[in-house]
């Protein structure tokens, strides 16, 4: 499961929903409310819940969604808000510290987080991926406190010894950082060796 809220940070969803779809997966998908500005802003793409899966082929690109599922947020009787529903586990991606504090103290307000708390009780994987800088100290303790509650946070920091030369491929470096921790294969950067200069030329 894939839950967007709405912090900056639109192509690092966009990355991880296209690699676990490559990847052969079902990805059930939610959009926040904040996250259909942010997307409108930095996409132009204009969310709607009627008509999901016109905006998901603009968003995602020439891609086959018939693996792709959706969920309004506000939908808290939807299949993820229950642990019956089978997930493999749930990426909040990018992850605003709205989204981090909700999920931290279990407030469930909308469907990521609960769908999130759900992922955290069945004890499945959960990666919040914060979009933010700086950090404040609640953040900060919200942060730990997930950690502390079996969450992978990962901090959508791009690495440079991957040798990227542009963009999407420091996108694409946090997209595999994702899916490593979910332990899904994929290509989207070249690994350390150990050797340095190897990613160069």
């Amino acid at each position: 499961m894939v839950g967007v809220s709405g912090a900056s940070g639109t192509p690092y969803a966009k990355a991880v929903i296209g690699a676990l779809l490559d990847a052969g997966g079902h990805v059930d998908l939610v959009v926040s409310r904040a996250a259909r500005l942010t997307l409108l802003d930095e996409t132009g793409v204009q969310w709607g819940d009627g008509r999901w899966k016109d905006s998901a082929q603009q968003w995602l690109g020439d891609r086959d969604l018939d693996r792709l599922g959706h969920w309004a947020p506000g939908d808290l009787a939807a299949g993820p808000s229950s642990g019956s529903y089978p997930t493999r586990g749930m990426v909040v991606v990018p992850a605003s510290t709205a989204a981090v504090a909700g999920i931290a103290l279990g407030l469930s307000k909308d469907l990521l987080q609960r769908a999130a708390a759900v992922t955290l009780k069945e004890r499945r994987p959960l990666v919040v991926v914060p979009r933010e800088t700086p950090l404040s100290r609640a953040t900060l303790q919200q942060m730990l406190a997930l950690d502390e509650a079996g969450a992978v946070v990962l901090p959508a920091s791009p690495a440079f010894y991957a040798g990227a030369r542009d963009v999407q491929q420091l996108v694409d470096f946090v997209a595999g950082r994702v899916l490593d921790a979910l332990s899904v294969e994929h290509d989207l950067y070249t690994r350390w060796t150990g050797e340095l200069g190897t990613n160069r030329g």
